[in-house]
C-alpha cells in the first residue's frame, strides 16, 4: 500500500538519474498542484493534477471521525465536488510532507503526508485540522505526471470535521 522502499533512487548511471530526478520532482509536484489549487479555489490548477480518469477516495479518512464521503470518480466531478463544496463556505491550507516514491516505467506510486486545515470562512473557530496519508498511483501522459487513485487515511484530527465536511 505504501511506498517503503530502503532509498530514494533505483538508478545508477548518470543519465539514468538525471531522468529519475525529473520524474521525482515532477511526481511530487502532481501532489503540490492538488494541494495548492485547493487552497488558492484555482479551478485550472486543481485539475491540472488527475487524470481525466482518476478516482479519489475520502472515505478512509471520513470514517475516522463517523462521517461518510462518496467515492469520486473522473477529474471534472473531483475538481466540481470539492471545490464548489469549499468556495466560499471553507478556507484551507495543506502542508505536503515525507514524499516516498517508487517509479515503474509510465507508472508510478507516491506516499505523503498532508496536514490539511479546513476553516468555516466565516467563523474560523469552527475549524478540522486533518493529518492524513495520502495513497497515490500516477501515470505519465503527455510528459507529465498526473495522479489517477488517491486514496486519503486520517491519521489523527482535531476540531470538528462535521462541520467542514457535512
Amino acid at each position: 500500500m505504501y511506498v517503503t522502499e530502503d532509498r530514494a533512487l533505483s538508478a545508477t548511471a548518470d543519465e539514468a538519474i538525471v531522468r529519475e530526478l525529473r520524474d521525482r520532482a515532477e511526481i511530487v509536484d502532481a501532489l503540490y498542484r492538488f494541494a495548492l489549487g485547493q487552497d488558492l479555489q484555482d479551478k485550472d490548477l486543481f485539475a491540472s493534477s488527475f487524470a481525466l480518469d482518476a478516482e479519489l477516495d475520502f472515505q478512509p479518512a471520513a470514517a475516522k471521525w463517523g462521517g461518510a464521503a462518496p467515492l469520486m470518480v473522473g477529474r471534472d466531478f473531483i475538481v466540481t465536488t470539492i471545490l464548489d463544496g469549499f468556495a466560499g463556505r471553507v478556507d484551507t491550507t495543506h502542508q505536503v510532507t515525507n514524499p516516498r516514491i517508487a517509479i515503474d516505467g509510465d507508472t508510478a506510486r507516491l506516499t505523503a503526508l498532508v496536514e490539511a486545515q479546513h476553516l468555516l470562512t466565516v467563523e474560523h473557530e469552527t475549524f478540522a485540522l486533518l493529518k492524513n496519508y495520502y495513497d497515490v498511483e500516477l501515470v505519465r501522459e503527455d510528459g507529465r505526471w498526473l495522479m489517477r487513485r488517491i486514496r486519503i487515511d486520517n491519521v489523527w484530527y482535531q476540531g470538528e470535521p462535521t462541520a467542514i465536511f457535512g
